[in-house]
């Protein structure tokens, strides 16, 4: 199947390559790759088609993440986050949409999933209150996805909200080493009203249910949190060692065509071993991925139940990608020798990015691999991002 979105969006990359030094000097993605972005489709194509949105696939929303990223991963990454917040947020109550879409259908919606917020029950909702980190993308938005507790008679309970710009204060603390031009600052809010229809639990994200699948019929709803969100994760992360493993063939060719001392430079075979080992964990990572979200959407649209086995395995591939990746370009930037260390270099920023990528709290290893080993022993797991 054709992916238009893709078609458009290549014919940008030139242009966001030329811009990806000025998203790190500014720490935030340009407004131009922004607006470019936003034209060719890529915010809308998990979107509702009753908001414009294109409901397309995940793996064709992922196609196109890598794409960016391999010219610019902090553009990728923050397309990523902000392209996938649309399919959340057509989980919501109706209400909870028409807020957003209403008025402008093209509205971004950034996030912070962590519980750092606190809820309190009042009236026609809950107040809410806190600090949040992270929050990519934040300053191309005027609403954003929080995570927070609320105390229960059994302990606490989990929810995102949804908070409209004029509620929360973004302050600048986002000055790092790698994907350093997603702009992830921090979101403050003091007492904030929260309706109720702007709430979604956590065990309703968990049992793969929203009041939102009343309007939002297309089966594309009716796949996991879990498996959406982690793979928004490690899609830029394979697309910048993707980036890294062109930008290495293509000097590595250009030295091919050149020789010193009558020797062709390019002749080492070791260097060779590498390039192959890390396009197959490229391969790999693409493959599984793919493989995963297609088998989650088929589950949804035959209207069956998707197996809690494969929603484990889309964790513990999902894991394993990133780490593919890191192995990947680990191995393209000891491939390049001190080349890859100046600056400007694709391999070097998409190195630093890709590694800056891993640390996310998604990118967990060991959690989600244990959580397959469990699953797969015959033992119980309770995780809410599967």
């Amino acid at each position: 199947m054709t992916n238009k979105v893709l078609d458009r969006v290549r014919d940008l990359l030139p242009a966001i390559k030329e811009r990806a030094a000025q998203a790190e000097e500014q720490r935030r993605v340009p407004d131009a790759s922004i607006a470019e972005l936003t034209e060719a489709g890529v915010f809308r194509m998990l979107q509702p088609a009753r908001f414009g949105g294109h409901e397309e696939s995940p793996v064709a929303f992922y196609e196109v993440i890598r794409a960016i990223a391999t010219v610019c991963p902090s553009t990728a990454w923050v397309s990523s986050v902000l392209g996938a917040h649309p399919w959340q947020l057509a989980l919501f109550e109706d209400q909870a949409q028409q807020d957003v879409w209403s008025d402008n259908p093209d509205t971004l919606v950034s996030s912070s999933y962590a519980p750092t917020g606190k809820l309190t029950v009042v009236d026609g909702g809950y107040e809410l209150s806190g600090r949040w980190q992270f929050s990519s993308g934040c300053d191309h938005a005027q609403w954003v996805f929080l995570g927070a507790l609320i105390p229960t008679e059994t302990g606490m309970d989990y929810y995102t909200v949804l908070v409209p710009r004029t509620d929360y204060r973004i302050e600048d603390t986002w000055n790092v080493s790698g994907l350093s031009g997603t702009g992830s600052n921090d979101i403050v809010i003091e007492k904030a009203f929260v309706p109720t229809h702007r709430a979604y639990s956590a065990t309703d994200q968990a049992n793969l249910v929203g009041p939102g699948q009343a309007v939002n019929t297309n089966p594309l709803y009716k796949i996991s949190f879990g498996a959406l969100f982690s793979n928004t994760i490690t899609a830029p992360i394979i697309g910048a060692a993707q980036g890294a493993y062109e930008a290495h063939i293509e000097r590595q060719r250009e030295r091919v065509r050149l020789s010193y001392g009558g020797q062709k430079v390019s002749e080492d075979p070791f260097a060779h071993v590498r390039i192959a080992r890390a396009a197959s964990e490229i391969d790999a990572a693409v493959l599984q991925m793919e493989r995963n979200m297609s088998e989650q959407l088929r589950y949804a649209r035959a209207g069956e139940e998707i197996p809690f086995e494969l929603r484990l395995a889309t964790r513990r591939d999902q894991v394993r990608g990133t780490e593919r990746a890191l192995e990947a370009i680990d191995l393209l930037f000891k491939n390049s020798g001190g080349h890859a260390i100046r600056r400007p270099n694709i391999i070097e920023r998409n190195w630093r990015d890709a590694h800056a990528g891993s640390v996310h709290v998604i990118n967990d290893v060991e959690r989600a691999l244990a959580m397959y080993g469990k699953g797969a022993m015959g033992l119980e797991v309770a995780d809410r991002m599967l």
